[in-house]
C-alpha cells in the first residue's frame, strides 16, 4: 500500500442543523473533535479537512488542521473528498472519508480500517457498522441501517428499519451504519464519475450507488456505537458521552 490519508468533508449548509460543524461541543467545535480523533490514528500519513466555506476554513486553520478549499458546486461529501484526493501529491493510493459530524468516533476503528486496507490486495470500498443501540429508534431515518451477508459485505443500506424483525428478542440483529468509508483512490475517482443511481436518489444514501453498480462494500463490525450530530438535540447526548469518557480516564 502507498500513502493513505484521511479527508474530512465539512460544509455549512445542513437541512436539520446549519453550521453544525462549528457548533461548540464541550468547548470545541464539533469538527475539531472529529479532526483530533482522526489525528490519533498514527497509521495514516495525513489528515485533511475539505470545505467550501470560509468560516469553516478559518476555524480549522485556527485549531491547526490542514484545510483544502473545494468547489461550491459539490452535491455530496464524497464529491468533495474526491476533489481533494485528485489534487493531492503523487503516491496517495487510499483515502478514508470520515464524516465531519462524528465527534465520538473510535480511533481504534480507524486503525482497523487502515489494517484491513493494508492486508487486502484489492478492496475498492469499505465501511463500518455497530449493533443497533437498544435506546435508539430503528424507525429514525437519520440513523442508517445496513444488512450484510455471511462474508461481511453489504447487501443494502436504508433509512428504514431493516431487516424487518418479527420477534423482539431478535432486535440486536439490526446494524447501525458508522459514518466513515475507505476507498482505493482510483475507485473513488471512478465512483464520483457515475451518475446518482435510483436507489441513491430515493434513500439519499451515496453508498447505494456503489451497490447498484455491482461493487462489493466490506463492512467492519465494531461494538462501540458512535452518535453523529444530526440535530441540535444531539449535542447534549454527545457531551454526556464525552464527559463519561473523560471521567473514565481521570
Amino acid at each position: 500500500m502507498g500513502r493513505l490519508v484521511i479527508i474530512i468533508p465539512a460544509r455549512w449548509a445542513s437541512t436539520r442543523f446549519p453550521g453544525k460543524s462549528l457548533c461548540l461541543l464541550a468547548g470545541k467545535p464539533v469538527l475539531q473533535h472529529v479532526w483530533e480523533r482522526c489525528c490519533c490514528c498514527m497509521q495514516v500519513d495525513d489528515v485533511y479537512i475539505a470545505t467550501d466555506d470560509e468560516r469553516i476554513f478559518q476555524a480549522a486553520k485556527n485549531f491547526g488542521a490542514q484545510v483544502v478549499r473545494t468547489s461550491h458546486t459539490h452535491l455530496t461529501g464524497t464529491d468533495r473528498v474526491a476533489e481533494v484526493a485528485a489534487r493531492l501529491p503523487g503516491g496517495v493510493t487510499h483515502i478514508i472519508n470520515v464524516q465531519g459530524d462524528e465527534p465520538i468516533l473510535d480511533p481504534y476503528l480507524l486503525q482497523r480500517l487502515v489494517q484491513t486496507i493494508d492486508n487486502s490486495k484489492h478492496l475498492e470500498m469499505l465501511t463500518a457498522a455497530t449493533p443497533f443501540p437498544k435506546w435508539a429508534d430503528p424507525n429514525n431515518p437519520h440513523m442508517v441501517k445496513v444488512v450484510i451477508n455471511s462474508q461481511g459485505h453489504a447487501l443494502y443500506f436504508s433509512r428504514s428499519a431493516i431487516p424487518f424483525v418479527q420477534h423482539e428478542e431478535d432486535y440486536p440483529c439490526r446494524l447501525l451504519h458508522v459514518g466513515m468509508y475507505g476507498f482505493e483512490k482510483a475507485f473513488l475517482l471512478k465512483f464520483v464519475s457515475w451518475k446518482p443511481s435510483p436507489l441513491e436518489r430515493w434513500e439519499k444514501l451515496e453508498q447505494l450507488r456503489a451497490l447498484e453498480n455491482g461493487v462489493r462494500i466490506q463492512v467492519l463490525l465494531t461494538q462501540r456505537a458512535s452518535i453523529g450530530v444530526d440535530t441540535p438535540n444531539d449535542i447534549g447526548k454527545v457531551e454526556a458521552i464525552l464527559q463519561a469518557e473523560h471521567n473514565n480516564f481521570v
